[in-house]
């Protein structure tokens, strides 16, 4: 489970076995998590968070969306 980035009170980490899914993100603070699609960045699935909370975060994996897609691509096939 490689965290690739921590914002505030969210840690971004995808798992190893992700390799066959399209390129996401997984994101928790707490008990909560979501799951975010990186391209294009859009929400898959939040358990927990509210919409607000979900806006703020859907923007910071904008924000670091080529950071994001650079990390998966070095993890899944190098």
């Amino acid at each position: 489970m490689p965290t690739v980035l921590r914002i505030g009170p969210y840690r971004f980490f995808f798992y190893a076995g992700d390799r066959d899914e399209p390129p996401h993100i997984h994101v928790e603070r707490d008990e909560h998590v979501a799951k975010f699609w990186l391209d294009p960045a859009r929400l898959q699935r939040s358990g927990g968070f509210n919409r607000r909370e979900i806006n703020r975060i859907h923007k910071l994996v904008e924000k670091h969306q080529e950071e994001l897609l650079r990390s998966w691509d070095e993890y899944f096939h190098d």
